[in-house]
């Protein structure tokens, strides 16, 4: 029987209002790196609107994590501000997400102060760095910092821990077979560049596994030649879903290091972008910013091809992602066994738009795919059409 995409259901040990989850996309709404009283409004609208559970991003497990300063990074001074938005969440009758993980190699390291981390040493033309190449001592730093952030998320009330296995960031550039170059036991073979990810994952399970949901946003194809596939990423899964450690995986797609459109799709904003960055980017993103940015045309559901091998091997819940704009959508996406889906842009042009499609199924988005939004990450994420 296909589940009616509006009616509650179980995610783990927490019970969603209904299938729908607002996506993570950073906010910028956090100067200080701390929750403020816009990131809460931010967040209390979708819950307002409609939305099963909204996902704080980005959260990063240690300073360094973080894509740059003005992000949250996970300590016990961001509790009390981010026990007030999962409350204001909750009054609303939905649940509250925290996205955690590490920015890796795509952490602006001239804005943190401190160096990138990568499977390898790699030039980051966001910190104009190279990165650092983690030993075991440091990379078992940061899978316990994934748990640590995880048992102060469920301190500030969260239901659900989402950790961050996407767009080359750190612990997905160790996936990738382009970006982890290394001859130990996190590199070389799909097992072992795998390995991060699972010992992420169960550090997790093992701080808040039973009373926190744990989901993980998962890249099925990086996007660029020589990254990872999705015959390497459905093993990953597979191996994922054995090892018990999660209670679904959301589907993504694209590289925020070397073809973020990927995941996109839609127009490119190039000018916005480069009109967004300081220079020397600004002037490197007006050079370059046709094959960086590159377009992809925007349809329905678009991860879904890719998405259907995962769910053809995997049994466990999985959250589709990517053009779900509509009911008629939704319910596809329910035919086709997916437990849960994602939206982002579509709530972005229009946060009440989930309770609009309930009270009319014939409700279409306004959202035009423009992608104008992108740029405004480093200012205050938004519509611009809105």
């Amino acid at each position: 029987m296909t589940p009616d995409v509006f009616a509650p259901a179980r995610l783990g040990p927490i019970t969603l209002r209904n299938r729908v989850i607002k996506a993570a996309t950073f906010e910028g709404r956090t100067p200080d790196a701390l929750a403020t009283d816009e990131l809460i409004e931010f967040h209390r609208e979708f819950a307002a609107g409609g939305v099963g559970m909204t996902t704080v991003a980005y959260c990063a497990v240690s300073p360094e994590g973080r894509t740059d300063r003005h992000q949250i990074w996970m300590r016990p001074e961001a509790v009390p501000g981010l026990r007030k938005l999962t409350d204001a969440v909750h009054t609303e009758g939905a649940a509250a997400s925290a996205q955690l993980g590490h920015a890796g190699p795509v952490a602006n390291a001239a804005s943190n102060r401190l160096p990138a981390v990568a499977p390898g040493r790699l030039f980051s033309p966001l910190g104009m760095a190279r990165t650092i190449r983690p030993d075991a001592a440091e990379i078992a730093r940061i899978v316990e910092a994934h748990a640590n952030a995880a048992r102060l998320a469920e301190d500030a009330g969260f239901d659900c821990v989402e950790m961050h296995f996407g767009h080359n960031y750190l612990i997905s550039s160790f996936l990738s077979p382009l970006l982890n170059r290394r001859n130990d036991g996190y590199g070389r073979s799909l097992a072992n560049r795998a390995r991060l990810a699972r010992e992420v994952a169960a550090a997790v399970h093992d701080a808040v596994g039973g009373r926190l949901a744990i989901t993980a946003k998962l890249n099925m194809d990086d996007g660029v030649v020589g990254g990872l596939r999705p015959a390497e990423s459905v093993q990953v899964a597979r191996w994922l879903e054995a090892d018990g450690t999660l209670d679904a995986l959301e589907l993504t797609a694209g590289s925020s290091l070397l073809n973020p459109m990927y995941l996109f799709t839609g127009d490119a904003p190039r000018r916005e972008f480069a009109a967004a960055f300081p220079n020397p980017l600004r002037l490197g993103m007006r050079a370059g910013g046709r094959f960086f940015l590159r377009e992809y045309p925007f349809h329905e559901a678009y991860l879904l091809e890719t998405a259907r091998e995962f769910r053809r091997q995997l049994t466990m819940p999985l959250i589709l992602l990517g053009g779900i704009t509509c009911r008629e959508t939704m319910n596809l996406a329910m035919t086709e066994g997916f437990e849960f889906v994602a939206m982002a842009r579509a709530l972005l042009r229009e946060p009440d738009l989930l309770r609009r499609i309930g009270a009319d199924r014939t409700t279409t988005s306004k959202c035009t795919h423009c992608n104008k939004c992108m740029p405004t990450i480093y200012s205050t994420t938004k519509c611009v059409l809105a």
